[in-house]
Parts: C-alpha cells; structure tokens; sequence
C-alpha cells in the first residue's frame, strides 16, 4: 500500500529519510503517530504530563535507533514497542509498577451477571485506568500488546507465574468494576425512565 506522507512516497523512503536524520522526516513521523502514541503512553501512565514526556523520550529513542528498524515487520508496530518500552523504563524508574494490592484486599472471583458488553472502548478504558499500577502494566503488556507471561517475567524482572497471578486479579478486579458500571449505569437509565 502506497501513501504519501508529506513527500515521502512509501513508508521506505521515509524510514530512510529518517536514517539520515532528516529534521522533515522526523516532524513527518512525529505528526504521523504522536497521537496514537501517546495513547499507548497514557495506558501506561495515567498522568498525562508524564505520558507525554515518555512520549517524547520514545521519539528521541526511535529517533536514535531508526538504524535498527530492518523494514521488517509493521513499522507501526516497531515505533509502538518502542513506546511501550520506554513506559517500561519510565515505570521501572519510578518503581510504580511494583505497586501491588495485599491479598486480601484483592477481588476472589467477579460477579459476572452485570458484566455484560454493554461499556463503551472509551468506558473500559477509563476502568483500567483504576487498576493499580502493577494489575494494569501486566494487562496491558498481555492482553493490549500481546506480550507472553515469559515476555513480562523478562521486561518487568518479576517471576511468570508473578505475571499470571497480576493478571489474574487484574481481570477479577476490572470484571467487578465493570460490573459496578453496569450496575450503576442501569440505575441512572431507571431512575430517568420513572421522570
């Protein structure tokens, strides 16, 4: 598929362009993804100041190392992983990542009756952002970005049956939270219909 990117034919001759560090390629590439980007940041971390200084930082490291971007593959994808590792790092940092709820403070099983799929992208997204820090960086990492729980172990140094078991209550936790949506959301609609 051929698309015309601000003078650039194909998506070759702009990677090219960025090898040679063209300044217009690189305002073409970062008008191209900054948005999609920084959506991938924001699941990462929730504050979006921090989200765009990751951003930031993710250009400057694709921008750094466009020499090993081999053509293969989705270059999308390729510039996405590079973001979602430079969350990685933002996170490992800042250590909020190893935020963990305490057993006992953790959902047992959800109650799935209400968890319908009546909730909007935009509603679920918004319940992920109530995960904590370590729950919602594995469910990102497996279930967004399709990383193995080996894949997890390795990036975020932690055991895989450690990245099972955040996983694990990190979908019982977002069940419930989808079923308190539901819940809620069905008692508005009520409470309008008796007006």
């Amino acid at each position: 598929m051929i698309r015309r990117l601000l003078g650039y034919t194909t998506e070759t001759q702009l990677v090219a362009a960025l090898q040679r560090a063209d300044s217009r390629a690189q305002k073409t590439l970062y008008d191209r993804y900054a948005s999609k980007m920084l959506t991938v940041c924001v699941r990462y971390v929730s504050n979006r100041y921090e989200a765009e200084e990751i951003l930031m930082d993710g250009f400057m490291r694709v921008f750094e190392k466009i020499g090993q971007y081999k053509n293969e593959g989705s270059f999308e994808g390729w510039i996405r992983r590079v973001m979602v590792n430079e969350s990685l790092m933002y996170l490992r940092r800042n250590k909020q990542w190893r935020a963990e709820v305490a057993l006992d403070d953790a959902p047992a099983d959800a109650d799935p009756v209400y968890a319908d799929q009546n909730l909007l992208a935009e509603d679920l997204l918004n319940l992920l952002e109530e995960l904590p820090a370590g729950y919602k960086t594995v469910f990102n990492l497996y279930a967004i970005e399709g990383y193995s729980h080996a894949e997890i172990a390795d990036v975020l140094g932690i055991t895989e049956s450690t990245s099972k078991s955040q996983l694990h209550r990190a979908r019982a936790l977002l069940q419930r939270l989808v079923a308190q949506a539901e819940v809620k959301k069905k008692s508005i609609s009520y409470e309008q219909a008796s007006y």
